[in-house]
């Protein structure tokens, strides 16, 4: 067990990936795995911490150390990898990418619902892999860069700061995970368009998509229920065969 030591504590001498030095935990309890994932990710510059089973991940979380994204397995000894990312959802909203041999759609929705922001399939493409952790990280707070066009956006009760990336409905704090906030942009910068899922899966992605559109439905389900409470959650329209646009219907 890892007990939270740090695998490769200091970037890679030749680190060439765009988010160098970006504070990765890998929770993966197969050692070979473990050991390709950290080691690519070195090269590239990430920070990884290894913990080789739920419970030692746990530890690590509540010791205090900080994280840019977590690559957690679901199959893991001591604390499940869905009992972890419940107790990661609860004190933060760090990207959580699942990586899994539990290739089911309905594993996948599951997940997605519970507050994860990807998933990925064993066995994997490692380039794959790779590119989701940056497409990840490109719309972490963390890493987001201000532009001129940063600007809070307001969309009848919603108000949408993209700077802070923070969400109001009805006056009340609506807490997003990246993925659903990066939704409701897109929504509220043009309200009148209808959004296919493919345009918002590839919006939300930044890049060509790369899973199954119908992982959309998922997060705009996840949307809905939060709103609920603040009377909004009718705010967005389902378009039946097309996919969804702001309702400005009562």
């Amino acid at each position: 067990m890892n007990n939270g030591r740090e695998e490769n504590d200091k970037p890679a001498k030749a680190a060439r990936g765009p988010f160098a030095g970006a504070r990765v935990l890998v929770v993966e309890d197969d050692l070979s795995i473990s050991d390709v994932i950290s080691s690519a990710l070195a090269q590239d510059g990430y920070v990884c911490t290894c913990a080789y089973s739920g419970t030692e991940a746990r530890m690590i979380l509540e010791s205090g150390s900080s994280f840019d994204i977590v690559l957690c397995d679901l199959m893991l000894p001591g604390l499940s990898g869905e009992e972890l990312i419940a107790r990661i959802r609860e004190r933060c909203d760090v990207p959580i990418l699942v990586a899994s041999a539990k290739g089911e759609a309905s594993d996948r929705v599951a997940l997605l619902r519970m507050g994860a922001d990807d998933y990925v399939v064993k066995p994997f493409d490692l380039d794959e892999l790779l590119a989701r952790i940056e497409a990840l990280l490109r719309r972490s707070a963390a890493f987001r860069q201000p532009t001129s066009t940063d600007r809070s956006m307001s969309f009848r009760q919603w108000v949408v700061d993209e700077e802070s990336r923070e969400f109001t409905a009805a006056g009340v704090p609506v807490r997003l995970t990246r993925t659903e906030f990066d939704i409701v942009c897109a929504l509220v910068r043009h309200p009148k368009k209808v959004y296919t899922k493919r345009e918002l899966f590839e919006i939300v992605r930044n890049e060509e998509a790369l899973s199954d559109e119908k992982t959309i439905n998922t997060h705009v389900s996840n949307i809905r229920a939060k709103l609920k409470g603040t009377g909004t959650e009718g705010y967005i329209e389902t378009v039946w065969g097309i996919g969804f646009k702001l309702s400005e219907d009562d």
